[in-house]
């Protein structure tokens, strides 16, 4: 039940989430219509569409670098140190046991042939 609760508030959280991002972007739509306009009262349309390109370009390179730059924190490196140590000891913990039923089934066969 209360998986059910969390499922449902991250489907909302989810679908909020795509709905505040589509007015963030209408928002710079806007505001790119709205500084051209001001720009072109004064400047050439060509010259507008160059400084548009120029600053977006600019933009998406500052924002490219930074996606390319981030590393894990530490928080997400214990993490997957925990995640290892878990996934290493379950194997372990297989393999032992394997090695007891093997064993014990040798123990069996050994004494059904005495």
């Amino acid at each position: 039940m209360r998986l059910s609760h969390r499922a449902r508030r991250t489907g909302l959280r989810i679908v909020l989430g795509c709905f505040a991002m589509a007015l963030l972007l209408a928002a710079v739509g806007f505001a790119h219509v709205a500084v051209w306009n001001w720009l072109r009262q004064s400047l050439a349309a060509q010259y507008v569409a160059a400084i548009f390109a120029g600053a977006d370009l600019v933009l998406a390179l500052v924002l490219g670098v930074l996606a390319v730059r981030s590393v894990p924190g530490r928080v997400e490196l214990e993490a997957l140190a925990v995640r290892r140590r878990a996934l290493e000891e379950a194997a372990a913990s297989v393999t032992i046991s394997a090695l007891i039923v093997r064993l014990f089934d040798q123990l069996i066969r050994s004494r059904r042939g005495q």
